[in-house]
């Protein structure tokens, strides 16, 4: 693979215990009125596992202590005008410190598994989340229209 430019690579976090999920409402910003995991932008000089920590005390003041890679994901907007593209490296923590508190960024909430409200996230997550959940490892390429409505989608298991 070709080595990505910085700033499209991301972090992303699923909290676990037990049968339940943390998801975070985005309440400004990129993905603003989704649920979502917790994660953004790896800054300048900082491993992708910093910028995991970083973000998860940032967005919902809970210390990853311990994670497992789950997946990696090649988010592409195909657009004329303004098109985004995100390389995010996805992860599961069941050890942390803290407890989930809402930030002016994202409100937090635990999910049972089986209630997980995919109709509110985005249009991928039904696809490799369960997966995810299921103990698998994956790598996914998904393709977003201008309205950010997913048009294209492939997922393969993965070895991390």
């Amino acid at each position: 693979m070709a080595e990505l430019h910085p700033d499209i690579r991301r972090t992303l976090v699923f909290f676990r215990k037990d049968d339940q999920i943390l998801l975070a409402m985005k309440k400004r910003g990129f993905g603003a009125g989704k649920w979502n995991g917790v994660g953004g932008k790896i800054e300048a000089g900082e491993t992708i596992e910093e910028a995991l920590v970083r973000e998860s005390v940032e967005e919902v003041s809970m210390k990853p202590l311990s994670w497992k890679k789950v997946a990696e994901l090649d988010f592409i907007q195909d657009a004329e005008t303004d098109p985004w593209h995100m390389y995010v490296h996805a992860y599961i923590s069941e050890e942390w410190e803290g407890e989930p508190t809402e930030s002016e960024e994202m409100k937090p909430q635990w999910y049972k598994i089986t209630d997980i409200p995919y109709s509110d996230m985005w249009d991928d997550d039904e696809f490799w989340v369960p997966r995810i959940l299921a103990g698998e490892t994956v790598f996914g390429n998904f393709t977003f229209n201008e309205h950010d409505i997913m048009t294209s989608h492939a997922i393969r298991q993965a070895d991390f």
